[in-house]
């Protein structure tokens, strides 16, 4: 082991990224047997970052509808944690720590973008749909998770193996190269705990001290009052972590969804409300005449909806987009079902050992077992064998199909269309259960759950195929990946039904401005639109509005679902995101192509490390409240409430993110060649 700790790795093999020749074969970084793989440390650390990472991604994918891919930052700090020991970690057990690590990005992606719209739901009583429980969001999660994993089981091979070097793996690639660069990396660590630890900090004085506003709105200046003149909006969150986000988008994405944000602020509720002078009447959604509202409260009722159908539009025009490469991926799917057998015997080389067949099947046939009961006695619905027995067979079906199509897109682009084929399954699972008689909130919330477990899935497909690539590259045991990522898998589960319930219980909760949730706003939207009563009627006319849209941005070539996204998210909550994409285009201004990537991936590093670190201080905060509450709470602010709200707040905020911007400039343009 000590030998293997202190290797000189320069590469992968030549023959890494490249499709073999007739006869060749692929010999990975570490192809031989007795180098410490899995271990105490590798799998400790891997479930203490699971569990960090799947609280802080939970936390901005609820704030921004984005995922944060967490492999990355997690080969960075295990890597680190390794250079303070006495014994350096080895390769293997590096790459064990960012497999099970990892696990926490597609949990929470599969949970976060479904599970909020049944919260939403619940807050209005004639919905009839009740809150999910802790236990419930955990067990959907981990349903979800193990389908994804026991889906992937039979198609490593061809996805590893047959198909080698015919895909680019753009994530596992970024992974790959990180684990690979071993001291480099430990010093990089350090700057990554640094700016987790700044980013909290920073967070905390905002959230938690109420030391300097959290929102600025300008006032300060002209602009603010005169913009509010005119019935438009100009604010900016003061957060570290969505300016981290905004950094790692770039100048580009965080330029398109700050785009829509223009129009919604700045076009759509202006027009909203000029129309609504000459209309006294109610217009549903709304409760009071147009011309009565507030900018919020317009863009709220009206001009959120058109966002959700552009989010919507945007989902479904990806699955039309997928559908060649479903044909092939089930294709490959059904192959690797029949063939996997010839591949798990002793005889095969450590490397190419995968779970026996036999685990796919019983690993089915006890998921299957587990979602009839859990759909049947875990939802609170009588004579609910029924609809549980055909939402567990929708679930199992649809997966299997799917699960290939998000393998696959996670290999050629990089980017999971998870939503879309998540709207998919609302659908059909909607129209089957009210087919079946389940109708108004039971019918919503099991079809909910069963989109709940399908999105988990697919989520997991495509991060583990991912990491299963960096393991074929770099020499682990596909059996020992497999088989932790179901440990790694009930961690995260754990973890992000915590910070999710948790964060549902602060002011406003979800769909409010302070948690959007995006994703599962659409989803909501449409599940009102199957279920749905005279009290809650879905604006079929702003949501196919919405719709619209995306389909003339795809043709124009603009990406359609940041651009809905920002369109529903609120303008304070996407202007620091450009703020963050504007510094990224600063970090990499001036001196040659290799100084200015240098100087962008240290940025990467930093922005990284805000995130992580302010969103886990979001999360934080959120406990706090519940398990102190408000009123103790309120004795930490610093500023009263008016002053935090005011002036004074305001011009502080200001003047610190600034600060924060800067020091994020410097430090990441302080990288040397």
């Amino acid at each position: 082991m000590e030998h293997d700790s202190k290797q000189t790795i320069v590469g992968l093999p030549e023959n890494a990224r490249r499709p073999l020749a007739e006869g060749e074969r692929y010999v990975p970084v570490v192809p031989g047997d007795g180098v410490a793989e899995v271990t105490k440390r590798s799998v400790s650390l891997g479930l203490i970052f699971c569990a960090i990472f799947a609280m802080s991604a939970a936390y901005v994918a609820l704030k921004l509808g984005q995922g944060i891919e967490a492999a990355i930052p997690i080969a960075i700090l295990g890597i680190g944690y390794s250079q303070i020991n006495k014994r350096k970690s080895t390769l293997l057990e590096n790459v064990i720590v960012q497999s099970v690590g990892a696990n926490s990005s597609h949990v929470v992606s599969g949970a976060v973008f479904t599970i909020p719209a049944l919260y939403m739901l619940a807050a209005d009583p004639t919905s009839g749909v009740t809150q999910p429980s802790v236990w419930q969001v955990i067990i959907v999660s981990f349903l979800g998770g193990c389908l994804g994993v026991l889906f992937l089981i039979p198609l490593r091979h061809h996805f590893m193996v047959e198909m080698h070097g015919k895909f680019p793996w753009p994530e596992g690639t970024a992974t790959t190269e990180i684990v690979l660069s071993g001291e480099r990396v430990g010093g990089q660590a350090k700057i990554l705990a640094l700016a987790a630890g700044l980013g909290a900090a920073y967070d905390g004085i905002v959230l938690t001290l109420h030391a300097m506003g959290e929102q600025i709105n300008f006032k300060v200046l002209w602009i603010g009052q005169f913009m509010e003149g005119h019935f438009m909006k100009l604010a900016l969150l003061n957060n570290a972590a969505i300016v981290g986000v905004g950094y790692i988008i770039g100048m580009k994405y965080a330029a398109i969804i700050c785009a829509g944000s223009f129009m919604s602020s700045w076009l759509l509720v202006p027009a909203f409300h000029a129309i609504g002078q000459h209309v006294p009447e109610v217009l549903p959604p709304g409760n009071i005449p147009i011309g009565d509202m507030s900018i919020n409260e317009v863009f709220k009722f009206y001009v959120r909806i058109i966002g959700v159908g552009g989010i919507a539009g945007a989902g479904m025009l990806g699955i039309l987009q997928s559908v060649p490469s479903m044909v092939r991926s089930i294709a490959a799917n059904l192959k690797g079902m029949k063939s996997q057998d010839t591949r798990v015997r002793t005889e095969v080389p450590r490397t190419d050992r995968s779970l026996p067949s036999s685990v796919t099947y019983i690993g089915l046939a006890i998921f299957a077992a587990g979602a009839i009961a859990f759909f049947t006695f875990g939802l609170g619905i009588e004579q609910a064998f029924g609809y549980a027995l055909a939402g567990t067979v929708l679930v199992i079906v649809i997966a299997f199909l799917f699960a290939p199509v998000s393998a696959r897109a996670i290999a050629i682009v990089g980017t999971n269309p998870v939503s879309g084929m998540t709207m998919l399954t609302l659908i059909i699972t909607g129209l089957v259960m009210k087919k079946m008689g389940l109708t108004g909130g039971p019918g919503m919330f099991v079809t909910m759950m069963v989109g709940g477990v399908v999105c988990t899935a697919l989520a997991a497909s495509g991060a583990l195929a991912s990491d299963l690539k960096v393991g074929h590259w770099l020499g682990a045991t596909p059996s020992k990946q497999l088989a932790l990522k179901f440990v790694g898998t009930l961690v995260a589960s754990i973890f992000c039904g915590l910070a999710m319930w948790l964060l549902s219980q602060t002011p406003g909760g979800f769909g409010s401005a302070s948690i959007p949730a995006p994703q599962a706003s659409a989803m909501k939207e449409i599940l009102v639109g199957i279920f749905g009563t005279t009290e809650q009627p879905l604006q079929w006319y702003l949501f196919a509005l919405g719709v619209i849209f995306a389909v003339v941005l795809r043709i124009i070539g603009v990406p359609a679902l940041a651009f809905a996204l920002g369109m529903y998210l609120p303008m304070e909550i996407n202007a620091p995101v450009l703020l963050g994409g504007i510094l990224a285009y600063f970090v990499k201004r001036g001196g040659s192509d290799i100084l200015s990537e240098a100087r962008y991936q240290r940025g990467i590093l930093i922005a990284s490390g805000l995130i992580a670190g302010g969103a886990l201080m979001g999360v934080i905060n959120a406990a706090l409240g519940v398990g102190f509450g408000m009123d103790t709470m309120s004795k930490l602010h610093i500023l009263s409430d008016h002053n935090f709200e005011g002036m004074v707040g305001e011009g502080l905020a200001v003047a610190f993110l600034l600060g924060l911007c800067l020091l994020v400039v410097g430090w990441s343009r302080s990288a040397k060649e």
